[in-house]
């Protein structure tokens, strides 16, 4: 697999964005030091340079017993928080959302190796906090209100290679994205009159996404993500389509902490029927896979100026896995995630 150098921080001091598939996490995401320019080519204004840009942070704990996901998303017109746990034994499904106008009560981290990420509105404080302490990194989640307590902390070994990457969205803008599965968790969650030690859970594992840049105006993705032990091994799986395809894609999977690139993948699913099954397929032949929805969070909102539609869909994946030296994994009842989303933002 070919790099390119790691840049720090990701914009340099002319304005100018390093592009590239990166072999480690940047530091720094610098994003709005950029020479942002309009679609003519001229120098965009401040308030363009304000409001153009968006950032998102995602943590998500799956398991055979619990699946938990929380998002904090700054799209400068409204900050954004979200979180729902699903007890897949129950069908019991709690979830939450938390809208700021112009992001009141957010700050979000440049770096998803060292800082802190935080959400307050009401009673409800979400953290998410990143440090680095030799070798090895560590993403945590603290949730206070709603009703629960919760606390996550996924770490990522010496020597884990993170999925990092920046590539071109159109003809003014760019993506940074830093994925991470295919790790280990420790916490507690307090919910309902119970408490769960999360590394006691079945089958558990974390997977985490830090995105920002100036992105599309209109946009649309699908994705999928799963963080499992298949076989005595760690695995993780990130692949999706409509976004960060621009010369490198994101697609990958992780076994034992090494980055094994994907080609392209289709996402093969009912448009009027999100919880039919799933299909996808990636170019290169090694993934093959079902997924079978069992719950969903959506979330749909139309302001005219800013709009989405998104359903994250978690149920479990059925297939396998082809790795590079001939040998695959089986899947049999994975639990994971499932995503389309539209924004305007």
């Amino acid at each position: 697999m070919n790099f390119d150098p790691l840049p720090e921080p990701l914009v340099g001091p002319r304005g100018q964005v390093r592009l590239g598939l990166f072999p480690d996490s940047v530091t720094t995401i610098n994003g709005r030091a950029c020479d942002y320019r309009t679609p003519m080519g001229s120098p965009a204004s401040r308030r363009a340079r304000h409001f153009h840009y968006k950032q998102f942070q995602y943590l998500g704990v799956i398991s055979d017993d619990l699946l938990i996901g929380c998002a904090l998303a700054d799209t400068a017109y409204l900050g954004v928080a979200f979180l729902y746990i699903y007890q897949p034994a129950t069908g019991t499904l709690e979830e939450h959302t938390w809208r700021a106008p112009l992001g009141r009560g957010l700050c979000m981290s440049d770096s998803p190796v060292n800082g802190e990420s935080r959400f307050r509105r009401g009673g409800t404080d979400i953290v998410l906090a990143y440090r680095a302490d030799g070798g090895t990194r560590e993403k945590s989640l603290t949730v206070r209100g709603a009703g629960l307590e919760l606390d996550v902390a996924l770490e990522e070994p010496e020597g884990y290679q993170p999925m990092s990457l920046c590539t071109r969205t159109g003809v003014n803008g760019w993506v940074y994205a830093n994925k991470v599965a295919g790790v280990g968790l420790r916490g507690r969650l307090r919910w309902r009159g119970r408490e769960w030690s999360l590394a006691d859970l079945a089958n558990v594992g974390g997977h985490h996404d830090f995105s920002a840049g100036y992105m599309r105006r209109e946009t649309f993705w699908n994705w999928a993500c799963f963080s499992a032990c298949i076989d005595g091994h760690r695995v993780g799986l990130n692949v999706s389509c409509g976004v960060n395809e621009t010369s490198v894609n994101e697609n990958c999977l992780w076994l034992d902490g090494r980055l094994i690139k994907l080609d392209g993948v289709s996402f093969d699913y009912q448009r009027d029927n999100l919880m039919a099954p799933w299909r996808m397929r990636s170019r290169c032949g090694r993934l093959q896979l079902r997924f079978e929805p069992h719950g969903e969070h959506r979330e749909r909102l139309n302001l005219g100026l800013f709009a989405s539609n998104f359903h994250q869909l978690f149920g479990v994946f059925h297939g396998e896995l082809r790795l590079p030296d001939g040998t695959t994994l089986p899947l049999s009842g994975q639990p994971g995630f499932v995503e389309e989303q539209y924004a305007k933002w």
